[in-house]
């Protein structure tokens, strides 16, 4: 058994989209409609045939105060591995990417967490 898809919930298809992939540096891998939204989902371009991250819109009325109650208490609601915690964070930073925690050593790992822009905080780690 391996993990196929992971969801994360956007408040805007088309924005998670560029940011995903224009920013983040994901590769679409699905762009579908389905009613009055979309199956969007993106992938590492390290890794095209691996898990897939789905851009779920938060269209149900249990996920905004969900996504709101994460955010208000600075918990990310995924993390993704990159190789360095810091060039990632330096990178990012000069896209205009707004940062809650700055790189931060915690033992194994060194971890930083961003404002994906659609409602959510995202961590990236570093296996130290």
């Amino acid at each position: 058994m391996r993990i196929h898809l992971s969801s994360v919930l956007v408040d805007d298809q088309d924005k998670a989209l560029r940011f995903y992939t224009d920013v983040l540096g994901f590769v679409a891998k699905h762009d579908v409609p389905v009613g009055e939204h979309r199956w969007i989902t993106v992938v590492s371009p390290e890794d095209p045939e691996g898990t897939e991250l789905v851009l779920e819109p938060d269209a149900h009325p249990a996920v905004k105060p969900f996504k709101a109650a994460l955010a208000e208490d600075g918990i990310p609601f995924t993390s993704f591995a990159v190789q360095d915690v810091r060039a990632e964070h330096a990178r990012l930073r000069g896209l205009g990417v707004q940062f809650t925690q700055d790189p931060v050593d915690m033992g194994p790992v060194t971890t930083a967490v961003f404002d994906d822009t659609c409602g959510n905080l995202i961590q990236i780690a570093q296996t130290n």
